[in-house]
């Protein structure tokens, strides 16, 4: 197996590129701001072939650069339709007061083809066996990725987050579609269950993984309690990630 990842542009936002291995076909999770130049130069370090797109959420720091990179190799995008929208118009997820700074620097629109992610879609694409989970909170079409245990056993499972999960944080909710209340539902819902072995690739930061957030991050513990009836609160909303 191989993830190239890099972060790209003014956010920093984590870009990968998963394939079987070197020298075959791949897919781009994540093609966000200034990240065209790093995409071409991992698939010609690695000889990879692209053969799709696939998107955790549509706010512009995650899809700014979806339309040259899906042009630059002749693939689809993979969205979900509650996030479509954005990449025509970021400012419907991220607020005018903040899309004004940017709007002048970026070109948006829509790849000739995109797809539509649903939850519990099982998607096989350049010899890879994702699995995706709608997981709502810090946008209305927050997905995330899931790749299983290699046959081998040499390579743990792996969890693709986007802005649900992160190292000790987990996504804002306070820009339009955000609710804190549908993030922690998510939360238990999506991450609780994996096992804690689990490495976790999250749309900005380091790695990390499921048994290091369980017995760490507050809002992760703050998501198991109330599962089971025991919830303190965490503080406020928050507000990690674009």
């Amino acid at each position: 197996m191989l993830i190239a990842g890099f972060p790209a542009g003014a956010w920093g936002t984590n870009c990968y590129l998963v394939a079987p291995a070197a020298g075959e076909e791949c897919v781009i999770i994540d093609p966000g701001h200034q990240a065209t130049e790093g995409v071409a130069e991992t698939v010609a370090k690695h000889r990879l072939k692209p053969v799709a797109v696939i998107l955790t959420h549509g706010h512009i720091d995650h899809v700014a650069s979806v339309v040259p990179v899906c042009g630059a190799h002749g693939v689809p995008a993979w969205i979900h339709p509650a996030d479509r929208a954005m990449m025509s118009d970021p400012e419907k997820g991220i607020g005018r007061s903040i899309g004004a700074q940017l709007m002048g620097e970026l070109t948006v629109g829509e790849p000739d083809d995109v797809r539509v992610l649903s939850d519990g879609a099982a998607l096989s694409l350049a010899g890879l066996d994702l699995s995706v989970a709608y997981a709502p909170g810090h946008t209305k079409g927050s997905v995330t990725f899931r790749l299983p245990q290699a046959p081998a056993g040499d390579i743990p499972p792996v969890l693709f987050s986007g802005d649900l999960l992160f190292a000790g944080s987990v996504g804002r909710t306070d820009l339009p579609g955000g609710d804190t209340a549908e993030l922690m539902e998510s939360l238990g819902r999506v991450c609780l269950p994996l096992d804690d072995s689990t490495v976790v690739l999250s749309g900005h930061g380091p790695q990390t993984t499921i048994g290091q957030e369980r017995a760490t991050n507050p809002y992760l513990r703050e998501a198991a309690a109330s599962r089971t009836g025991g919830g303190t609160g965490t503080g406020g909303a928050p507000r990690r990630g674009m």
